[in-house]
Order: structure tokens, then C-alpha cells, then sequence
């Protein structure tokens, strides 16, 4: 595995201002509604924006579209759309609760024709032909554990793309994304980022297409992990 990139906060100073205002109010909403969990907002959003950092870094642009797996209350999902305009925007998460407050404020933003929100589980959107290997980008914030996100975020990345998850203080790459076991599913580990010196995001790349079988059926991966 490459070394660890840093990406300084001067970077994430400059995507933040791209975010829209009301941003802050809709999240601080999500997380009245107990869509967010117990981290402040804020540092939520600063979070996010590490996303958009991390894979303007990696691709030395924007992407032309881009998948948030699990999306919850619209993070990093909402900011992502807010800072790449000119991007195609999936939202994807399996509770009906969360995806109908997503709809209510991308139809408010007037934003329903390039940002879609989605409610199903990853192991059967990845396998609908209109989804699968067609993003750019897929973003996980806290899907689940390294296993589980590969195999249910692999199915949408297009071949050349990327899958970028966040990671916790601390992680050991080599342990959490083994090759042999990402090549199973045709990835192979990238780049771990630092952004300003706060949060770890890995990227995995998309080398060739996923096999047929998978991902195999809703839950199997958790039960049954790859790796």
C-alpha cells in the first residue's frame, strides 16, 4: 500500500465555501429526528467535507457522479450535493423514515432531477442493471465493517471508479483491506488519506468488473464476511 496522503485544511476551508447555507439547519433537523447520532453537527459537516477533499485529491476534480451508501440523515450525502453541482448524486439507505425526510428537502432544494434518493438495501440495488458499475464515486461514512462495505459498495462503482470510506483513528490498512480479499470483488487498496490533520478516509479502485455473484443475498455479507 501507498503512504498516507494529507490533505491540509486550506482545502477543506475552500469546499466549505461551496456549502449552502440551509445546509446546517436541514442537518441540525436530521439530528432532532435522531438521524445523525450524538457528534455535533458541525463537526458532522466538517467530516463531510473531508469526503469532498479526499476525492477532489484523489481525482484532481470533481466526479461526475457519485453514490452515498447508507446514507442516514444526509451525511456525507447532502454536503456532497451541495459542493459538486455539476454532479449526478445517489442517495441510498434501507429506512423509510430517513429516505422520506431526504426526499421532502431535495424536493424543497428543487434538485429532484440530479439528486435521487433511493430506499432499498445495497445487496439488491447493486444487482438492478440500471445501478450496477454505474458511479464514479461511492461514499461510505459508517456502513459497516470493512467486508460488508466493499462487497455492498462494490456493485456500483463503474470500473476505473472509486470506493471511498471513512476510516477510524488509528486503523491498521493492511489488516482492514487485504488485498486478496478486495480483489475478490475486484477492488485493490489505493491511497489512505489525512485531511486536516482530523479524519482517515481509505479509497479502494475499481480494476475490473464484479462477478456475478455478487453481492450475494441481504445479510450474507455480514454473516459470512469475505475477509
Amino acid at each position: 500500500m501507498t503512504r498516507t496522503r494529507q490533505v491540509e485544511a486550506a482545502a477543506v476551508d475552500e469546499v466549505r465555501t461551496r456549502v449552502d447555507r440551509r445546509i446546517g439547519a436541514v442537518l441540525a433537523r436530521a439530528a432532532a429526528l435522531g438521524f445523525l447520532g450524538q457528534v455535533a453537527v458541525t463537526e458532522q459537516i466538517d467530516h463531510a467535507l473531508g469526503f469532498v477533499a479526499t476525492v477532489e485529491e484523489e481525482l484532481c476534480r470533481p466526479p461526475g457522479s457519485v453514490l452515498d451508501l447508507g446514507t442516514g440523515g444526509g451525511l456525507p450525502g447532502l454536503v456532497l450535493a451541495a459542493c459538486w453541482q455539476g454532479a449526478e448524486v445517489v442517495l441510498v439507505d434501507a429506512n423509510e423514515r430517513r429516505t422520506d425526510f431526504l426526499r421532502e428537502v431535495v424536493s424543497g432544494w428543487g434538485d429532484t432531477g440530479r439528486v435521487h434518493v433511493v430506499r432499498g438495501r445495497a445487496e439488491e440495488l447493486g444487482r438492478e442493471p440500471d445501478r450496477r458499475e454505474r458511479v464514479e464515486v461511492v461514499t461510505a461514512r459508517s456502513f459497516g465493517p470493512p467486508a460488508v462495505t466493499a462487497e455492498c459498495g462494490a456493485p456500483f462503482v463503474a470500473v476505473g471508479g472509486r470506493l471511498v470510506v471513512s476510516e477510524p483513528p488509528g486503523a491498521e490498512r493492511s489488516e482492514r483491506w487485504p488485498a486478496a480479499g478486495l480483489a475478490t470483488l475486484g477492488l485493490s487498496p489505493g491511497a489512505a488519506f489525512r485531511v486536516a490533520d482530523r479524519f482517515g478516509f481509505q479509497v479502494l479502485l475499481k480494476d475490473r468488473p464484479l462477478a456475478d455473484r455478487f453481492p450475494r443475498r441481504v445479510g450474507v455479507p455480514a454473516k459470512r464476511p469475505l475477509f
